[in-house]
């Protein structure tokens, strides 16, 4: 007996629960190992794979009849299985939320609730489970997970209501004053997780965290566009405090320079939008902002200079980050709206913009050269299609040939002007011949005339400014009779009855528009005569110019030197009395087209107000004689 050996009693088989829960710590495992994986693509297939075996091992748990011992462990693969399903979909999948419901009614079999309560929707269903009076402590960290992906996926789908509901049971405080989201997120607490706890690829205290910065984000952005600054500025320090990718910090702190630049802190916004460049992830949005800053201040140097860093930011290529495998702000966060003040549309918008401010600023070579290097990068094939920039509206293509025209113009290249006029005509004379059948249908009472383009009306007239600058009078004569001519046949868009469709809209022009191109062809042909020494046709021009545009101060002081070199005193005089009365009113703010409003410019008599009080002294002491 001494001699006998007793076996070794062998070691029990761990328990299905336990295999299950070390497959999905594995899992965990390889998921943030994944995140560090190079290339992408292969991240990308290690990821998926992770998501098929948590797919997997969730299948086989549901599969059980639901269990209070098994819970918490369902639970946290359901919560792993949605993080990295919603992370590689960028976004989280219609489906996403039969796998929450699935979970909400497996726990409620478990305290015998069943029966109608499975038929409620989400927000009974959550209604019910944490309401219910046995429900297990050691449940409660799983669930808050559950609870903070539900409040992600309601953010990002706007079911605030919702939201805002699930907040107040989960803190236990059902009074009105809680209905504040971000006050509401802040105050949500939870639940410690045991030391034993199955992994999670983010617990419910960073998924709050997300969610809360998220929801800050949004509300901070959305009271910034309605002008509630003061509001604005709490949430956006909200935000910024909070679990911001770097992406979307820069983001922040140029929307904390914007608040602050509305509410008259220029300084303390540029401080705001120097962080945003330092965070060095994305440098459209505060240099899109800084050049707006720097235009309030009236430093046009510094504005011009930030627009050109901007299109130089826009055209560098960014390899677009791989999903960390988490559950991120962004995708709590609608698609970036196009009217935001933080879009920074295209390279070409920005180029635009920088053009269009060189223009404004009275800096036209520098103008000239930027246009011709947007019309390149448009025309290239680059950029097919222009789109207005980030401003209420923009030019259509012709009126930025337009507008380069005018620059061209006013950098002293008149030859290279009508270069560009002449391509722009070629490329949209297939919308010319179309005139031909309209007029035929006019002829047998079918439909009222459009007139032709107002953008060919105007090529016509920046030719003749070119031919002008030339010193070719005949050809600039004929230019500006061809412009008045189509401009004689137009019809403003505003007194078109039934106009809907977008061939009559191309075709159509604001009252305004109209009159001040019809004044400028009018005066500018005038001048032409002047120099061609024809006042009596220089005359007409200008007396036609004043009666369409009564008070018109260029046309009257054109009108009033010509008469007097006629010797038409008493003529003078009494257009004088007539008129004076409107031209001691301020002029009216015109909305026009930026190449009209530059043309307008080139047109006003120099010394205009001297020589106003110098007609009214003569006229005066004339009469006193």
């Amino acid at each position: 007996m001494s001699h006998l050996i007793i076996p070794a009693v062998p070691k029990a088989p761990a328990s299905c629960l336990d295999l299950w829960r070390q497959k999905n710590d594995r899992l965990v495992h390889q998921a943030r190992l994944a995140r560090d994986t190079s290339p992408s693509l292969r991240r990308q297939r290690l990821a998926q794979d992770i998501l098929e075996k948590f797919r997997g091992l969730l299948h086989t748990l549901q599969g059980l009849p639901a269990a209070v011992p098994a819970l918490p462990l369902e639970l946290t693969v359901t919560c792993n299985f949605i993080i990295l399903r919603a992370s590689l979909a960028q976004g989280f999948p219609e489906d996403l939320t039969q796998d929450i419901q699935r979970s909400l009614e497996r726990v409620l079999e478990t305290q015998n609730q069943l029966g109608p309560k499975l038929e409620q929707g989400l927000k009974e269903l959550w209604n019910s489970v944490l309401h219910s009076s046995s429900l297990l402590p050691e449940l409660l960290p799983a669930l808050h997970c559950l609870a903070s992906l539900q409040a992600a996926l309601w953010l990002s789908t706007d079911h605030l209501g919702d939201l805002a509901l699930l907040l107040q049971t989960l803190n236990g405080s059902q009074t009105e004053a809680s209905e504040n989201l971000l006050l509401l997120l802040k105050s949500w607490s939870s639940p410690a997780e045991m030391s034993d706890a199955p992994l999670t690829l983010q617990n419910a205290s960073a998924l709050r965290d997300v969610v809360l910065t998220a929801f800050a984000y949004r509300q901070g952005f959305q009271e910034l566009i309605t002008g509630n600054l003061p509001s604005a500025l709490s949430s956006l320090h909200e935000a910024a405090s909070g679990l911001c990718p770097q992406p979307m910090l820069v983001q922040v702190y140029t929307a904390l320079g914007t608040c602050l630049r509305k509410m008259g802190s220029p300084q303390k916004a540029l401080l705001y939008l120097t962080a945003a460049l330092k965070v060095g992830t994305t440098w459209a949005p505060p240099l899109l902002e800084a050049s707006r800053l720097y235009r309030q201040l009236g430093d046009t140097s510094a504005e011009l200079e930030s627009l050109k860093l901007l299109a130089e930011a826009l055209s560098a290529t960014h390899n677009p980050e791989a999903p960390k495998l988490l559950i991120e702000v962004d995708l709590l966060l609608p698609q970036p709206d196009p009217a935001s003040p933080l879009h920074c549309g295209t390279q070409s918008q920005a180029k635009y913009l920088l053009a269009s401010r060189c223009l404004q600023a009275g800096r036209a070579e520098e103008a000239a050269e930027h246009y011709l290097d947007l019309l390149a990068l448009l025309l290239d094939g680059s950029e097919p299609r222009f789109s207005p920039p980030p401003s209420p509206s923009g030019p259509c293509m012709p009126e930025l040939f337009l507008e380069a025209a005018a620059a061209l113009i006013q950098a002293g290249r008149p030859q290279d002007a009508l270069t560009v006029c002449e391509e722009l005509l070629s490329r949209t004379s297939s919308l010319l011949p179309k005139m031909s059948w309209l007029q035929e249908n006019v002829r047998k009472g079918t439909r009222k005339l459009p007139h032709c383009p107002l953008w060919v009306s105007a090529t016509h007239l920046l030719q003749g400014q070119a031919w002008s600058q030339l010193k070719a009078p005949k050809e600039a004569l004929s230019e500006f009779s061809q412009c008045l001519e189509l401009l004689f046949q137009a019809v403003p868009k505003d007194k078109e009855q039934g106009s809907g469709s977008t061939y009559e809209d191309l075709y159509s022009c604001s009252d305004v528009a109209l009159q001040q191109l019809r004044v400028a062809a009018l005066i500018s042909r005038g001048l032409e005569w002047v120099s061609s020494s024809q006042d009596t046709k220089a005359l007409n021009d200008f007396l036609l110019s004043v009666q369409i545009c009564p008070g018109n101060r260029d046309g009257s002081v054109y009108l009033l030197q010509t008469l007097k070199r006629l010797d038409r005193k008493n003529e003078a005089t009494a257009f004088w009395r007539e008129a004076q009365t409107h031209l001691l009113k301020e002029e009216a703010a015109w909305s026009v087209p930026l190449y009209l409003e530059t043309y307008l410019s080139w047109l006003h008599p120099p010394n205009c107000e001297t020589l106003l009080e110098e007609f009214q002294t003569s006229l005066l002491e004339s009469h006193d004689l």
